[in-house]
């Protein structure tokens, strides 16, 4: 009897450990988003083949100097043209700058203009909003901008610690990006820090929707890579 308790005492903990995966995956499958990337293919996505691969487990775009690219060049997501969303991600960097293209336009040879959340691997840049092929810096590292109808900034903040948030990367390891864009309010996060918060009134050149894009920056030999990418879109 003692030996059949055991047993059961062993199946009651099994079962009771598959009924909280089971309700673990439940409440994260219920939570809205969805993964843009299968961890082994670039199934989706499309850019140039000779910089863009996966490795380890991640979408790995890299630059040598027997191989540079002459200007930005993307990898970009196929799956439609998000408007209001959140868009979480891992990523991590060696060398050089990288960003995260949204509300973005496509043009011609894998290039993108549009929102970057952008990223490097120093600290000048890290964490501020940037137009790609548009009007450059919209709101430096812990700023709250509002963009008026006429261009004109007015800035507020800080959003941030800056010494906090620098302090918490990873150099060459993994940091969390998260970018929640609703209406004209645009939110970056890194590591759980607000970097920008800018509100951009400006109709003639604000972007209500648009592609999803990963950078390869031009420059110097650099790699930089992407994972855990998941999406969910806003009502």
């Amino acid at each position: 009897m003692r030996h059949s308790r055991g047993i059961f005492g062993v199946a009651a903990l099994f079962g009771f450990a598959l009924f909280s995966a089971a309700v673990v995956a439940a409440e994260n499958a219920d939570d809205g988003f969805v993964c843009l990337f299968d961890g082994k293919t670039l199934d989706g996505w499309e850019g140039k083949t000779q910089f863009w691969s996966v490795r380890d487990g991640a979408i790995t775009g890299q630059t040598t100097a027997d191989n540079p690219t002459k200007g930005n060049t993307f990898l970009i997501w196929r799956g439609g043209r998000p408007g209001d969303f959140e868009l979480r991600l891992k990523f991590r960097i060696v060398g050089g700058n990288s960003g995260i293209q949204y509300r973005s336009t496509e043009y011609d040879d894998f290039v993108v203009g549009g929102y970057q959340a952008d990223f490097e691997a120093g600290d000048r840049y890290i964490g501020i909003l940037y137009e790609e092929r548009g009007r450059g810096i919209l709101a430096l590292r812990g700023q709250k901008v509002t963009i008026g109808e006429d261009g004109k900034k007015e800035v507020s903040g800080p959003t941030c610690d800056e010494k906090e948030m620098l302090a918490s990367l990873q150099k060459e390891g993994w940091n969390e990006y998260l970018i929640i864009a609703k209406g004209n309010h645009l939110v970056q996060k890194i590591n759980g820090f607000t970097t920008v918060d800018v509100t951009d009134n400006q109709t003639e050149k604000s972007r209500a929707e648009g592609v999803l894009a990963l950078q390869l920056h031009a420059g110097p030999p650099m790699l930089v890579q992407f994972k855990e990418i998941q999406l969910k879109l806003l009502k």
